[in-house]
């Protein structure tokens, strides 16, 4: 099972939001290739970046952090936030970008994931973030009467890599990951979930762990390895088995 890093960038700096609220962004590091390195060096395989601010305008706002992240490891990178055209699909994927993540447009503009999809395959995550169950897109600023799983459904067999699956009542707030929402929703689907959003320690990786085999294939975190309730030399044994 992968253990990605977060580093969501908001005005060019490395922060962590309380349940998606932008007002309420805590800064870790002001240099973000500086954390991604740091990331590397703690024996991590991949990173996920989140461009906050391109969430909500839908578009690419963080380039120049994004890029220097790129250039700053060797590591593969996830990236989401603002990507809702081909042509900045196509931009970001060329840039050494190994796997993009699509949110808003999974519900906006469904045929672009799809051709997204069958065109790079294995390298489009669909990102599903729900609040109470319903799907919250912009930046998590509009929620839909679309439920998780009925979206997640319609990227059955689409060749993507993934479904990132957020609670977004948990993200930042430190209270444990939503692992039965999770769990139901991997049994459910055949492609495999990223679960995100909460996790507080060691015991909510283990318990992820222990559900691999519904179809968990990671977990993102973020606030726990920055302010140091997560070791992740243990994380990533645990991860690992």
């Amino acid at each position: 099972m992968i253990l990605f890093p977060a580093i969501d960038l908001k005005d060019g700096v490395c922060v962590r939001l309380l349940k998606g609220n932008l007002s309420q962004a805590t800064i870790f590091n002001v240099d973000p290739a500086d954390q991604a390195r740091d990331f590397q060096k703690q024996g991590f395989d991949w990173l996920h970046l989140v461009d906050l601010n391109g969430a909500v305008e839908g578009r690419s706002v963080n380039v120049e952090a994004v890029t220097e992240v790129i250039k700053a490891t060797d590591m593969p990178v996830q990236l989401g936030g603002g990507i809702r055209t081909r042509e900045a699909l196509d931009r970001w994927l060329e840039a050494g970008v190994q796997r993009a993540v699509l949110g808003t447009a999974a519900l906006a503009d469904p045929d672009f994931v799809h051709r997204a999809c069958t065109d790079y395959p294995g390298q489009i995550v669909i990102a599903i973030d729900a609040r109470d169950g319903n799907v919250s897109t912009e930046g998590w600023t509009k929620v839909s009467g679309v439920r998780a799983l009925d979206l997640a459904l319609r990227f059955e067999n689409s060749g993507a890599a993934a479904i990132l699956y957020t609670d977004i009542n948990r993200d930042g707030a430190m209270v444990g990951v939503n692992i039965e929402s999770t769990v139901d929703l991997a049994f459910a689907l055949t492609n495999p979930v990223i679960a995100s959003g909460g996790v507080a320690s060691i015991d909510d990786l283990i318990e992820l762990k222990a559900s691999e085999s519904s179809g968990i294939e990671g977990v993102i975190c973020g606030r726990a390895l920055y302010d140091g309730r997560i070791d992740p030399a243990m994380a990533l044994s645990v991860l690992r088995g």
